[in-house]
């Protein structure tokens, strides 16, 4: 099939239209039944079509597409200062709510490219925890040395204030989001 539809039921209008095509090339002959795939809601019985009522939970179909009711990437938010970090490390300690902080470089390959796969697990953990970056060029030395950053990138969970664990990202972008998913489910 060659179009891509935001939802089934404009692929399901597709479908059956070429379907429908079908039967008339092949004379009525059916080369798929569409009572055993349901995607069409029709039945063949005493040599005529009836329509029937599809419910939504019979289409297959509908699973190719993501869930668009929650984001697929959250972007994070940038940490600029000193200052910065600790109006946000109060506000996860009122909320009781971890933060993840992601230390990365403009110039460091791997910081770039494990960056929107973090923002990926961002939206997957969207409503508990809080994702933040900082790129250690751009901000005063202290915050790094608070940080206590000696490779990037560095993902780091804060919570109640303090780190509690790190994940230090040199290797595949996949294996250290697995690294920071787990680190996640730790403390949530």
């Amino acid at each position: 099939m060659s179009v891509l539809a935001a939802n089934s039921q404009i692929l399901s209008r597709e479908i059956y239209q070429r379907y429908q095509q079908q039967q008339l090339w092949n004379n009525g002959s059916c080369l798929f039944s569409p009572k055993n795939s349901r995607y069409f809601g029709s039945d063949w019985k005493d040599r005529k079509w009836k329509n029937k009522i599809v419910r939504s939970r019979d289409w297959r179909v509908q699973a190719l597409w993501p869930d668009l009711s929650r984001p697929s990437a959250i972007e994070m938010e940038p940490i600029n200062d000193s200052d910065h970090l600790d109006q946000i490390l109060a506000r996860a300690r009122q909320l009781s709510q971890p933060i993840i902080i992601d230390w990365m470089a403009a110039w460091c390959r791997k910081c770039i490219y494990l960056k929107p796969k973090l923002e990926k697990l961002a939206a997957e953990f969207d409503t508990k925890i809080k994702f933040y970056y900082v790129d250690v060029n751009k901000v005063p030395q202290a915050l790094v040395k608070r940080g206590n950053i000696s490779k990037m990138p560095t993902i780091q969970l804060w919570k109640d204030g303090e780190m509690k664990e790190e994940v230090i990202g040199g290797h595949k972008a996949w294996l250290v989001t697995e690294e920071v998913r787990q680190m996640i489910k730790k403390f949530v």
